[in-house]
């Protein structure tokens, strides 16, 4: 924490210096010192610009190249004011004009011009543009980005810490590249105001030198061009190595390394290049004779050069070969085909449109709302779908597996709309006759042309996808008890506890364990019941729990908490609850043949009577028709449980309430008794 500090305190006087610097005269060995250390500073941007992966391994550049800026503004400023007023700028600025001017001030000023000219017009230009495309093509790749990591994290690819650290890359991506399109205005500024600079001192320092120092116009113009051009070239060397690792930045593609490696690597990928442009250097000298030894030089060279490549790629091919012998095999890539994933979407060939973006395929942006939804309807969040081609299915069919087994299939046909009729037949409505997936109901797979008379006739229309999606959600929540493991369980029991802690301690690990709450939890989601609002369910396992271990009375409990969930879910929104009921008898023999154990409660009925009663209310239930609305049976209970489990093979999706799971405030109406 020290070193932290003591780093934020150096950059926070560092800045308070350079404002100082604007303002109080710096002494010339200052100057000089300050000088060589912007030198230093520059040459050090530079090698980490080019010595970077990607560019947010650099990502403190806009902010230091502002820093940096307006410290050799600072520079500029004291030594304007140094060569103004003393008509000496230093050791430094002495020695640079001194060298480029050689006794020729004509070919000083013309050699800060080109520095000037290639710094302005060449690379900041440049730099400038590349930052501006590069922020405007970043925002709007952002969307694309986005989703492609949440389809990468609903197919299982990658896990929600991955998600999250691609998602901050993104962001931090759009927040650099657009700090670099105004970053970038620094270094063109910084190349117009070393021009003015330069024409002040040259201008008002030969005025002073006349008028103020009394010098001869002659010696006042050597003085102070020598120290003007000094004092432009130390300024405009660090703005040119600046200017320069901007341009890289900007530049620089995601890589496995560094420029120089990079540069190496791809120049070097071909040899025979290199060996064809050596030989038209060695043809040059052919044709200037004067040219030869140089060319020969050369070209020598760049031979070398590609042999010595060439060899490297022939070592490289081989080392494989060689190293490639029986050893101790890498037990991970046989390990992970073990994995089983929780949930599976398998498709042929022919469906890949479905999956591929590219293609117009929305599939993977369906099943994050399938998991969505069913996350607010169930109360538990699903595990990732793993979507996937499969070549030994038909290129039009498709499987959804559960814990690796085969729970649902289908078929598609991508051009075709499924059309499902309301009851009246339209002979003018054909097709290929099929079954709806998800329910089972008779359908047609019709044609673009046969879609607007089906839907005038009143024909429920689908497209593809929406066939996919609405089998998938039905069958995940079919499937749900299945994928509530401990895991899910934990993270549930993990969440409520930052919201309920007292009650989650008074269940587990104390009463419950996780494992007993996970059987409770699949005991109603293996009837439609969602377990969104577990802090009731937790209420009632801590009351009954010190009673009984037994995850279906346990279950039942919940299910008599739940009783207004439980008749918003089966009641009409107008009119009375059409039920059918158990006789007396018939609640009697069942009664009866339940069997209690230390192992737990089961239901041993007789064959004939068991089929008599599943006939029985077979008969009953179609009585519902008439009166066009759901099956719900209604009974006592103490054997809700036993009748259920009786008739969820021969009716899996009609709902078995007991009398107590049922307001009082609900009008009921029995039509039938079992």
């Amino acid at each position: 924490m020290l070193a932290v500090k003591a780093k934020d305190f150096a950059i926070l006087i560092g800045v308070l210096m350079i404002v100082i610097m604007l303002i109080i005269p710096l002494p010339g060995f200052l100057l000089d010192f300050l000088i060589i250390v912007n030198i230093l500073i520059a040459i050090m941007i530079l090698l980490v610009a080019m010595n970077a992966r990607e560019a947010l391994d650099f990502s403190v550049f806009p902010s230091l190249l502002l820093i940096v800026t307006l410290f050799r503004l600072g520079l500029n400023v004291s030594t304007t004011r140094s060569i103004l007023s003393k008509g000496y700028g230093g050791e430094v600025i002495e020695t640079f004009g001194d060298f480029v001017i050689g006794g020729n001030v004509l070919v000083g000023f013309v050699v800060f011009l080109i520095l000037v000219i290639i710094q302005f017009v060449v690379i900041t230009k440049g730099a400038e543009r590349v930052s501006e495309v590069s922020a405007r093509f970043t925002l709007d790749a952002m969307p694309g980005k986005q989703m492609a990591i949440d389809a990468d994290l609903n197919s299982g690819l990658i896990d929600d810490k991955e998600a999250q650290m691609r998602r901050r890359k993104i962001q931090s991506e759009a927040d650099f590249y657009g700090s670099m399109d105004g970053a970038s205005k620094f270094v063109k500024g910084d190349a117009i105001a070393g021009i003015i600079i330069v024409t002040i001192n040259l201008i008002f320092g030969i005025i002073i030198g006349v008028v103020q120092m009394g010098l001869p116009v002659g010696e006042a113009f050597q003085t102070f061009s020598l120290m003007t051009i000094g004092d432009g070239l130390v300024s405009q060397i660090p703005a040119l190595l600046i200017s320069t690792a901007t341009g890289i930045i900007v530049t620089r593609a995601v890589s496995d390394g560094n420029l120089g490696e990079d540069v190496i690597d791809q120049l070097g990928q071909n040899p025979t290049l290199l060996y064809i442009a050596g030989a038209i250097v060695f043809m040059l000298g052919f044709v200037s004779p004067p040219l030869l030894p140089v060319t020969m030089i050369i070209a020598g060279t760049a031979f070398f050069g590609a042999y010595t490549m060439r060899r490297n790629i022939r070592q490289a091919t081989e080392e494989p070969m060689i190293e490639e012998e029986p050893s101790t095999a890498p037990t991970e890539s046989v390990v992970s085909l073990l994995q089983i994933d929780s949930i599976e979407f398998e498709f042929g060939y022919g469906l890949i449109p479905l999956a591929d973006e590219s293609q117009g395929g929305d599939l993977l942006d369906r099943v994050v709302m399938i998991r969505r939804q069913l996350a607010l309807e169930l109360g538990f969040i699903l595990p990732t779908v793993r979507i996937r081609d499969h070549l030994q299915l038909s290129p039009n069919a498709y499987r959804i597996k559960v814990k690796g087994n085969v729970v649902a299939e289908g078929e598609l046909l991508l051009d075709h709309y499924l059309a499902m009729s309301p009851g009246i037949e339209d002979p003018e409505v054909y097709g290929i006759e099929t079954t709806e997936p998800a329910f089972g109901l008779p359908a047609l797979w019709i044609d673009e042309e046969t879609r607007t008379r089906a839907e005038m006739s009143g024909y429920t229309v689908v497209d593809p996808p929406s066939v996919v999606a609405t089998h998938l959600t039905e069958t995940l929540k079919k499937h749900a008890a299945d994928l509530l493991g401990r895991e899910e369980t934990k993270q549930l029991v993990e969440h409520l506890k930052e919201t309920h802690p007292v009650l989650v301690e008074d269940v587990t690990p104390s009463v419950l364990s996780i494992g007993e709450i996970q059987k409770v939890l699949r005991h109603l989601l293996k009837e439609s019941v969602s377990i969104r609002n577990l802090p009731l369910l937790f209420e009632t396992m801590a009351d009954y729990g010190k009673v009984t271990k037994d995850a279906e009375i346990l279950g039942e409990y919940c299910r008599q908490g739940l009783s207004r969930q439980l008749t918003d879910q089966v009641k009409p929104p107008e009119g009375p609850l059409y039920v059918v009921t158990l006789g007396g008898q018939t609640e009697q023999t069942v009664q009866d043949a339940v069997q209690k154990t230390e192992f737990g409660n089961y239901l041993a009925l007789d064959p004939e009577q068991a089929r008599e009663i599943i006939e029985r209310t077979g008969e009953q239930l179609s009585m519902f028709e008439r009166y066009g609305a759901s099956a719900v049976i209604l009974c006592s209970p103490t054997i809700r449980l036993f009748v259920r489990q009786l008739l969820e093979r021969y009716y899996p999706d009609v709902p078995v309430l007991a009398y107590n799971e049922l307001l009082s405030s609900v009008e009921v109406k029995s039509i039938g008794v079992i």
